[in-house]
């Protein structure tokens, strides 16, 4: 059986979970494949640190906005994680092996037989490009990355790069913000109104006679509150104990 979406995202680092957060916000059905997830059947499962993003294994990440001391990077990545789940993605733990374009989308194929057919596909890998088909443009600098145009389009027309891939720098803001970046341009591509998520305070646009622009929204000061409220509640809960898993190293040194 073939599950039909509108975004398959290959790779969950920020790249990827920046670029699902914003595709599924605006309501585009969003998968996100990764090696950590959840299966296909709704579970969570881990796969373990050396699959997943190579963020996990710094120590201490000191140079992303927001965290002036600095902050955890595995608890980031779990905190980004959320935030796409909470924009309405799924995200399923899987190995994609073929992403085959035709004139209507993809074909998108996992290494368990799973079967997914999709509108866009985003590469949010950070080296693999075996999965890609042909008439992607591949460079060699020592790894390969994909050649795409300045929003992150390649050669296939539906198909993007995101973050290293796109041979953006090795910083985990750059990515995300990349990522978010490609996430924008497939919400551009898809012809539907679109103008940026933005929250505004009731009366914004309606009170000065302007419709409310698609994708933004405007809230009163009670429900403003209620999300301030909230956000600092989650906030205390996620930095209230150190982050339960163990600090990876490169997969070069395990066993060592």
């Amino acid at each position: 059986m073939t599950t039909q979406l509108s975004v398959v995202i290959v790779g969950g680092g920020v790249a990827g979970l920046s670029a699902a957060t914003f595709t599924a916000r605006h309501g585009l059905d969003t998968l996100v494949l990764n090696r950590e997830g959840r299966s296909p059947s709704g579970s969570r499962t881990q796969s373990g640190d050396a699959g997943g993003s190579i963020l996990r294994r710094n120590a201490h990440l000191e140079n992303y906005p927001g965290f002036p001391a600095g902050v955890n990077a595995r608890l980031l990545l779990d905190m980004m994680a959320e935030g796409a789940d909470r924009a309405g993605a799924e995200r399923y733990e899987a190995e994609v092996i073929r992403a085959v374009p035709d004139a209507d989308g993809f074909d998108v194929e996992t290494a368990a037989g799973e079967a997914y057919r999709a509108d866009y596909v985003i590469a949010a890998t950070k080296n693999a490009v075996d999965y890609l088909p042909d008439g992607v443009e591949i460079v060699d600098r020592g790894k390969p990355f994909v050649v795409t145009d300045e929003r992150g389009r390649t050669a296939v027309e539906g198909l993007y790069a995101a973050g290293r891939l796109a041979g953006k720098p090795h910083q985990a803001v750059v990515n995300a913000g990349h990522g978010a970046e490609v996430g924008v341009t497939v919400l551009e591509d898809t012809d539907q109104p679109f103008y940026h998520d933005w929250v505004v305070p009731d009366g914004y646009f309606t009170d000065r006679g302007r419709d409310l622009p698609p994708g933004c929204e405007e809230i009163d000061d009670a429900e403003r509150r209620r999300r301030e409220d909230a956000s600092r509640e989650r906030m205390c809960e996620r930095f209230a104990d150190p982050h339960p898993s163990a600090q990876p190293t490169h997969p070069s040194l395990d066993g060592e």
